[in-house]
């Protein structure tokens, strides 16, 4: 397990996405932890990312499982190469498919616990599938295909 979130890895000149990028001042702030399994993050929505009064705009959740689901992908790839984050270079990926599936609505101001797994890897891409809960209610569920950068 890394003492960093993922994308605390990821160089300055990347760094400015609006859903995870540390360099984006506006953005979501996703954060993903590596438990060498899996990836987990937690986020709490506010009245900025509403699609009507107490719900989250499903745009938000699908964002959040992206940079999820993408910081799982970097996290796991390293993992199986030997690589460590940090010291090695960083492998990258972009979303080639997102496909989510909203189960429930989203309650804004309680904490969404996002959990992210690698359920298949190829040198070229990583499906990787992702939960969205909020307490023991499942909202969304998805499953991501993450691209590999060519080096």
């Amino acid at each position: 397990m890394y003492e960093k979130a993922i994308q605390d890895y990821y160089p300055d000149d990347i760094a400015v996405c609006y859903g995870c990028g540390r360099h984006n001042p506006k953005g979501l702030a996703v954060k993903t932890y590596w438990d060498g399994s899996e990836g987990i993050c937690r986020f709490t929505p506010h009245n900025d990312h509403l699609a009507y009064p107490g719900v989250i705009y499903g745009g938000i959740i699908a964002c959040l499982i992206d940079c999820h689901s993408i910081g799982t992908a970097v996290a796991a790839a390293h993992d199986a190469e030997g690589k460590i984050l940090g010291v090695d270079p960083l492998n990258l990926f972009f979303t080639g498919r997102l496909e989510i599936d909203y189960l429930a609505p989203t309650p804004v101001g309680m904490e969404l616990v996002l959990r992210a797994r690698v359920e298949e890897a190829t040198p070229r891409k990583s499906v990787v599938s992702c939960t969205v809960h909020v307490d023991d209610v499942l909202c969304a569920k998805a499953r991501v295909v993450a691209v590999r950068k060519k080096d």
